[in-house]
């Protein structure tokens, strides 16, 4: 059943003319990591365009764009729907997100500027300032920023590309990850070793350190995940996909 369009929060998502494509792509990628748009749940086109304030074509791009990402699915003959993601696809998302992160901080502790290693630095600090009362969306948009300067500086466009395209795919993960209320002081720990790691121009232990982050933050959605599975079938009455 499609949600009501006028629940609160959903001014956030309306999207700002500039480019109006762009930010329904945001909005819609974040509704799905935040859980506002639930795995398994029909995105009809007047609902988004409600939702969003944009015309069916734009809307039904930037479905497009997410349908490649693999956070929507188009099913024949019933429409799209919020990808479910399996704790089994979850291990193997998380396998090669650990491999291209940790070329990221690698590269980037190699051949990084003095100032994208005060920048990483910079947004590395305002994570650690935020409480675990903080917005989740909030948490995601301060590592984004992080990420965006670690692919900046890692010098290697194929290994930025991918792991961006990974980071997308990986946006329920790491929002389910950190709905852990215990997850967030760990990730602040990993995240320091990684800094200084790069701070101190140490390529193997950046890299370490980045598989270390990955493989832990794994460890916490996969057992949130295989336990909403184990959840599901014991009983059985939630569908997926509609």
């Amino acid at each position: 059943m499609p949600p009501d369009s006028n629940l609160p929060g959903d001014e956030m998502l309306r999207a700002a003319p500039q480019p109006m494509r762009r930010q329904v792509e945001e909005g819609l990628r974040n509704a799905i990591a935040s859980g506002r748009f639930a795995p398994g749940q029909h995105l009809t086109d007047r609902m988004l365009c409600e939702v969003f304030g944009a015309s069916r074509s734009v809307v039904r791009e930037a479905v497009r764009l997410l349908e490649a990402e693999g956070l929507i699915v188009l099913v024949p003959n019933r429409g799209q729907f919020v990808a479910y993601l399996s704790s089994a696809e979850a291990a193997h998302i998380y396998e090669v997100r650990g491999v291209l992160e940790a070329l990221a901080a690698e590269g980037f502790a190699i051949r990084a500027t003095d100032a994208e290693r005060a920048e990483l630095r910079q947004i590395y600090e305002h994570l650690a300032d935020v409480g675990p009362e903080t917005d989740r969306m909030a948490l995601l948009a301060i590592k984004r920023d992080f990420y965006a300067v670690l692919l900046r500086g890692c010098r290697n466009p194929l290994v930025a590309r991918m792991l961006d395209q990974m980071l997308n795919r990986n946006s329920q993960l790491r929002a389910t990850s950190l709905s852990d209320p215990a997850r967030l002081p760990h990730t602040i720990r990993e995240l320091r070793w990684v800094v200084e790691a790069i701070e101190h121009r140490d390529p193997e232990g950046a890299w370490e350190a980045s598989r270390l982050h990955v493989r832990r933050a794994a460890a916490v959605a996969l057992r949130i995940l295989r336990g909403r599975e184990e959840r599901e079938r014991e009983d059985p009455g939630g569908t997926q996909l509609g």
